[in-house]
């Protein structure tokens, strides 16, 4: 894991962070969401269109969905053996608006091709446009632009399904919209960890888990913001603070007790609770109100510093009450 976490902080650092997803996982994660696509546009806007595995699903799901439109975009190539893998420097986007012919399958003379006249940055005033357009954006943005990208949904009031890393639930602006329950996470990846199709890196996965021409990044998951049933579910608490305070001991700079792990809440502890980032996967507003976060060194409306424990200092945490205390 610390090689994956160092090439994807490199590729971060270069903007060579185009992750391609592997069709399974899109329709693994998307079986979930089927009732919310009928009658809407979806707009994938970080994808090359001509090889992208999310223009595939909806492309050949589209009368199963009920779709009614599909706009893809991306940014143009710069280089000729960039990751799209394409040779044209000119960006382009595809419509593609359901079966003409009765075969129920997308064929390139029933696909709208539009050459952009800027370079398909889903800043420009071209993405934007199509954007407005869009009921629900469905894609695989930049780690790098998490926090811009995120931000310009919310702001254009969008409904979406997008891929991230779990540490983007710590950023200021993600956790705060993650608090107004504006943003939560999905169903997910089996162990928080995805394979993606990306010949920049070499993968460092052991051998049972490495695939030729991908690599594995651990802490992936899903954020949306479409109401799903895993988002309701209570967690089943069984442990108890009371007569088990040491297993719970105080941070020495915030008011709160340490649970090591999700499963071991208590269900009898009124105060704070410090939990890990994975908490998040479980997070059920209305079983649990998030209170804030122990994560950097630098202290913010949200965050309160790295939580210590006897003078020695652990991993981050999450600050949570629990609303539903059983005695």
């Amino acid at each position: 894991m610390p090689n994956e976490n160092k090439h994807l902080h490199k590729a971060s650092k270069s903007k060579k962070d185009e992750f391609y997803t592997q069709l399974s996982d899109i329709e693994k994660e998307l079986r979930h969401y089927k009732k919310h696509f009928k009658d809407k546009t979806v707009y994938c806007n970080c994808d090359d269109p001509r090889i992208s595995n999310f223009f595939h699903y909806f492309s050949y799901n589209f009368e199963r969905l009920g779709l009614k439109r599909l706009i893809t975009t991306c940014y143009k190539n710069q280089e000729r053996d960039l990751f799209s893998l394409n040779d044209s420097e000119q960006a382009i986007y595809l419509e593609y608006t359901g079966d003409k012919n009765g075969n129920n399958v997308p064929d390139p003379e029933e696909i709208g091709i539009v050459h952009l006249k800027g370079d398909g940055d889903f800043r420009s005033k071209e993405s934007i446009e199509l954007l407005e357009q869009a009921d629900i954006v469905v894609t695989n943005p930049p780690f790098s632009l998490f926090r811009e990208y995120v931000t310009q949904l919310i702001e254009h009031d969008k409904k979406f399904i997008i891929i991230g890393h779990q540490n983007a639930i710590t950023y200021k602006e993600i956790f705060k919209y993650l608090k107004d329950n504006k943003i939560w996470l999905g169903y997910g990846f089996n162990r928080n960890m995805a394979h993606f199709i990306n010949p920049h890196y070499e993968d460092y996965a052991s051998d049972t888990d490495h695939k030729e021409g991908m690599i594995r990044v651990s802490g992936v998951v899903w954020y949306t913001n479409l109401e799903i049933k895993k988002r309701h579910e209570d967690m089943i608490l069984f442990k108890k603070y009371y007569g088990n305070e040491e297993e719970y001991p105080k941070y020495d700079n915030y008011d709160a007790i340490n649970v090591d792990k999700a499963r071991e809440i208590p269900m009898d502890f009124e105060g704070i609770m410090g939990v890990p980032i994975t908490f998040m996967s479980k997070y059920n507003p209305d079983q649990f109100e998030l209170i804030g976060q122990m994560v950097t060194t630098k202290i913010d409306e949200f965050n309160h510093g790295y939580p210590y424990i006897n003078g020695k200092k652990i991993y981050a945490r999450i600050l949570i009450k629990n609303k539903k205390v059983i005695a």
